[in-house]
């Protein structure tokens, strides 16, 4: 794989919180974090609870702004550097390179499921009619019944919220995908779908960035690991 471009790479990331309303505490989370991934390639988040994964996957994908370092991501033939970016240009490298899974489905109350993972097509320009196809084949590929399509899916359970949020992430086949416990709460069946999405994922060329803590889901897919208590990768 080392003949296949990088899609994302991070170096000298770091990130502090300041709590404003306890006197400007800073709260150091991770300093010159450094990686890179190729299509094709999984780099799994390593390390225990509390030391930055997904405030580092947040940083990756622009929702929160690094103190210092720089994120470059393969975007539209060239590589474009994200912090410090104006936000026009974050919203396009999320709309056609940077797509992103987190542990919480978030929508409007009364969008349909069906319309929800649509979107990201939409947002694309892809036509309605292949937009609806694709979100039902993917929609049915993770069992969710027919009967749910046309409802909101904020009274769902958990694991098939999840699956909507899963649905929603891959659907419009992003370069560059970053996961944040995507199969946290699924039963055994429904994770080895996940599982099988993200290895067609990876023969298809993605460059994946992910959290999974299940060992199972993490042997499947995992190329190499970023582990934060020691800033380096591990082989």
């Amino acid at each position: 794989m080392q003949d296949r471009p990088i899609l994302l790479e991070a170096r000298g990331l770091a990130k502090r919180f300041t709590l404003h309303m306890q006197g400007g505490v800073d709260i150091p989370v991770f300093d010159d974090a450094t990686l890179a991934v190729r299509g094709g390639e999984c780099l799994v988040l390593a390390g225990p609870s509390g030391t930055g994964k997904s405030t580092l996957l947040r940083c990756l994908y622009g929702n929160y702004l690094a103190q210092a370092g720089s994120i470059r991501v393969h975007h539209r033939g060239q590589p474009v550097e994200l912090v410090g970016a104006e936000p026009r240009v974050v919203l396009d490298v999320r709309r056609v390179t940077l797509g992103y899974v987190s542990q919480f489905l978030r929508v409007i109350p009364r969008v349909a499921t069906l319309d929800l993972v649509m979107e990201p097509l939409r947002a694309r320009g892809v036509a309605n009619d292949e937009a609806r196809a694709r979100a039902e084949s993917l929609l049915a590929r993770l069992n969710i019944p027919r009967t749910l399509w046309s409802l909101a899916p904020a009274t769902f359970s958990g694991g098939e919220q999840q699956r909507v949020n899963i649905a929603r992430g891959l659907v419009a086949d992003y370069p560059v995908l970053l996961l944040d416990e995507p199969t946290a709460s699924l039963d055994a069946a429904n994770r080895q779908t996940v599982i099988a999405l993200m290895q067609d994922a990876l023969d298809r060329g993605t460059a994946i960035i992910g959290i999974f803590h299940d060992e199972a889901v993490r042997d499947a897919v995992c190329t190499h690991r970023y582990d934060l208590t020691r800033d380096r990768l591990a082989a």
